[in-house]
């Protein structure tokens, strides 16, 4: 049996780690979603060493450390290196350019509805 498989949404909106929990239960059941309201709270979960979550979701617009910081952080994470980093927002131009040592995965454009975000992670998340 295939070890249980995790993901870190760092997203400040309640609302927004509901509706990506459920489109990722929709997906696949087994993966586990962790949650952090913003960067500052995500770079601690991730600062120890028994937390390597198999993907990572970054909203843009958060307070205390936006997105674009998180993610330059989380790419410095030597044994995060090879863990997909998708930016997640509701911007729909991609704003991470720049240094290529920061640029993400991909960039997803929150959809408006459940569905459309079921569809998106069907993509992404392993089934």
């Amino acid at each position: 049996m295939a070890d249980q498989l995790t993901c870190l949404l760092v997203d400040d909106d309640p609302d927004d780690q509901e509706i990506f929990a459920m489109a990722v239960e929709a997906v696949n059941a087994a993966v586990t979603c962790h949650y952090a309201d913003d960067g500052i709270k995500a770079l601690e979960m991730l600062s120890s060493t028994q937390f390597v979550p198999d993907l990572i979701f970054v909203d843009l617009n958060m307070p205390r450390m936006n997105g674009k910081q998180c993610l330059a952080e989380i790419k410095k994470i030597e044994r995060l290196v090879n863990v997909p980093v998708y930016i997640y927002s509701t911007s729909s131009h991609n704003h991470i350019k720049g240094q290529q040592d920061v640029v993400p995965t991909a960039y997803i454009t929150k959809p408006s509805t459940l569905p459309e975000l079921t569809k998106i992670l069907k993509g992404v998340l392993p089934v």
